[in-house]
């Protein structure tokens, strides 16, 4: 179950606003790639292009499943999901008066990921044992902590393999980032994904990242091949570390 993405110079913009400009990354199999940034670089506008959520006005993006690659630019939200890439949206978006396991089950949309729904229903409340203990309360009435386990394990009924992750760390207190990122790299692990997170928390995404890019107004001005190449980093230094 292997899955890459290419994505080489990508422009993007909303009206005269331009978000993207000439952006290339790639994402090699079983890589954690992530994706840094500030807020406003743009790192949540490229997961919406790779999701068929926003057309690029330029460039090509195109992801390899089990040794098929397919062009995604053009095609509709639902096809690029039933080609088995989930995403872990910013703010969660979930539905708060259903409960967790109404959530998770709304997960399981694409075809190929509902004969397993018994299987991967059971891993999630594996991985998150919070969850199958409240398994019908309405995600509402969840602190954040718990609704963004939702979310990783909605993400995990779709049965990936290429799995999205947009600002994991937003809105939880720092404990909560810790093990959120950490949950991450466990279900990458056992579930053979490959990870583009994007992340504006530059200690926590190193953790678990084997390389990275750093977007600066809608440009790729930094690649790091490794988490202590992006530590070395002027640019990082300068935005996250305060060098």
């Amino acid at each position: 179950m292997a899955a890459s993405l290419l994505i080489e110079d990508v422009d993007a913009a909303y009206g005269a606003v331009r978000a993207l400009d000439g952006v290339s990354l790639h994402v090699t199999t079983g890589e954690t790639v992530a994706l840094l940034g500030t807020n406003g670089n743009g790192k949540t506008t490229l997961m919406r292009c790779i999701l068929g959520l926003l057309k690029p006005s330029r460039g090509r993006i195109a992801v390899t499943i089990d040794g098929r690659t397919t062009e995604l630019v053009g095609r509709s939200p639902e096809e690029i999901v039933d080609l088995g890439i989930a995403i872990v949206p910013e703010g969660r978006r979930l539905f708060p008066r259903l409960s967790v396991e109404e959530n998770l089950l709304l997960g399981a949309y694409r075809r190929a990921a509902r004969p397993a729904i018994p299987r991967n229903l059971e891993f999630c409340y594996e991985a998150f044992p919070r969850l199958k203990e409240r398994r019908s309360q309405p995600v509402g009435s969840m602190s954040g902590g718990e609704q963004q386990m939702v979310a990783l394990g909605r993400a995990v009924m779709c049965a990936p393999k290429l799995l999205l992750v947009d600002e994991p760390s937003v809105g939880l207190a720092p404990i909560l980032v810790a093990r959120t990122i950490e949950k991450i790299a466990e279900l990458k692990e056992k579930l053979g994904l490959t990870v583009l997170m994007a992340e504006q928390n530059f200690h926590q995404a190193i953790r678990i990242a084997d390389r990275g890019y750093v977007l600066v107004h809608g440009r790729v001005e930094f690649q790091g091949d490794s988490p202590a190449a992006l530590g070395d980093s002027d640019l990082v230094r300068k935005f996250y570390l305060g060098l």
